[in-house]
């Protein structure tokens, strides 16, 4: 059995209002996605694909992957203009005999060991997987107009996260199916935001839901960097 992490380094962090792209702004003085790479590192995982933004791939090898010893990674690539095409990018530049992809946004700091061996006990029985965790708050659902139409019940409903775990070859197929398929996707107005998103339009395989941690955050806005460091604290 061989895995490979696929981890997402490629925003621009527009939301974090710095001039730093948020996945290199340090918590506990390191890099955001410093923390995300070490928990891979010291993992099963075999191999790490590194998806980083258009011309920081010798930064990020020469002061992240050798300067921390990260030997997992074989490769850094440059993303795509959104993130399914840097998630088929990092999909593509693993290595062909993968039987399992974790896919992870490098701006979730807090994966941990016990996230990645459940998500790869259930990728091993379901074939497909996502880390989430059951939603606390009531949701509702919006019509177009901005006024509140259903409400779900709250014991069905989960906050998703990552990793979200694929058997390799079905989900480097489907990547690449949609990448020939995007010009006809926007035109249905489907807006891919997940990869389990990917599997469930184009098959009938099931997801299953893993749970994850409620720490499992990600840094999206600077509101988020004091509950990171808070969470850093306290492990």
């Amino acid at each position: 059995m061989k895995t490979v992490a696929v981890v997402l380094a490629a925003g621009s962090g527009s939301r974090m209002k710095s001039d730093i792209k948020k996945q290199f702004m340090e918590i506990g003085g390191k890099p955001l996605v410093y923390y995300s790479l070490k928990a891979f590192e010291e993992s099963i995982i075999d191999d790490i694909v590194l998806v980083v933004s258009r011309g920081d791939v010798e930064y990020v090898k020469t002061e992240i992957v050798n300067k921390y010893g990260f030997d997992k990674v074989t490769a850094i690539v440059e993303g795509g203009l959104a993130r399914y095409h840097s998630v088929r990018l990092g999909l593509q530049a693993a290595a062909p005999d993968c039987d399992y992809a974790f896919i992870h946004d490098g701006a979730r700091p807090f994966v941990d060991n016990d996230i990645i061996m459940r998500s790869l006990h259930a990728v091993k029985q379901y074939g497909a997987c996502v880390v989430g965790m059951p939603v606390k708050d009531t949701i509702k659902i919006a019509d177009k107009d901005g006024f509140a139409k259903e409400t779900p019940d709250r014991a069905l409903t989960w906050l998703i996260q990552t990793p979200q775990v694929f058997s390799y070859k079905m989900i480097l197929d489907l990547y690449q199916r949609l990448d020939r398929d995007e010009g006809e996707l926007m035109e249905k107005g489907i807006n891919i935001t997940d990869d389990a998103m990917v599997v469930e339009y184009y098959t009938d395989t099931k997801v299953k839901l893993v749970e994850g941690s409620y720490n499992n955050i990600k840094i999206t806005t600077p509101e988020d960097i004091p509950a990171a460091e808070a969470i850093l604290n306290n492990h």
